[in-house]
């Protein structure tokens, strides 16, 4: 097939911020390889609108305001589409590399990539290869190889100091409501640090954070940032 016979990559945009939204898709619709067909500002958004125009990829950011996109990549996975998912993030997270592709993601891309290499990344997506950003990719590669490497200090250790203090609190077996209080913090916050932790260690369950919290208290390190 010649150049000028090359299939147009049908692209979805997933980002919260507008402005990234917007800056992406200057970008990408300028390049008569790509055909942005669509965005989203949510994951509720953006299942609706892959399913309805069932784009070539998806280029998805991690945090989106209702669910994570790790939620989304999962229920692309159920969806049983052709739609490729590449993540584009300003997270570094290991964990969040680790489950994003573990939940179904073809490549893991930081913001901060060269717009040239961003097209060549998304080219290569669809073409049917995996991408991981350099800054990640040792770390990942590491995990993928050895699972079982991450104890239950580590992966507290993955939360923000107030993740972790709110993970503690419930290892106590306070309700929001209670540690609200103690850290003088609204109800709907705490369920938000709490939710993020529970993201992050790949959780379901309040009681399954509070048995990693107990058994990685022994070595962890004071709270700090």
């Amino acid at each position: 097939m010649s150049p000028s016979e090359t299939k147009t990559i049908r692209l979805l945009i997933a980002d919260d911020a507008q402005v990234t939204r917007l800056g992406l898709r200057t970008l990408l619709g300028a390049c008569p390889q790509f055909e942005v067909v669509g965005e989203a500002a949510s994951a509720a958004e953006t299942l609706e609108a892959v399913a309805r125009l069932k784009p070539d990829l998806l280029l998805l950011d991690v945090r989106l305001p209702d669910r994570s996109g790790i939620e989304v990549c999962r229920d692309l996975g159920r969806m049983e589409l052709d739609t490729k998912v590449l993540v584009l993030t300003s997270h570094a997270s290991d964990h969040l590399v680790f489950d994003a592709i573990s939940a179904g993601a073809a490549g893991y891309l930081l913001k901060e990539i060269h717009a040239d290499n961003l097209i060549q990344a998304i080219q290569d997506v669809a073409a049917g290869k995996s991408i991981l950003d350099p800054a990640v990719t040792s770390h990942i590669m590491n995990c993928l190889r050895d699972p079982g490497s991450q104890t239950p200090a580590s992966k507290i250790e993955l939360l923000s100091a107030q993740e972790r203090r709110v993970v503690a609190l419930v290892a106590e077996g306070k309700t929001n409501k209670e540690i609200g209080r103690e850290m003088g913090l609204s109800d709907k916050t705490v369920k938000n640090y709490l939710s993020n932790a529970m993201d992050k260690l790949n959780l379901s369950r309040r009681s399954q954070a509070a048995a990693l919290f107990t058994q990685s208290r022994p070595i962890l390190r004071p709270f700090d940032d």
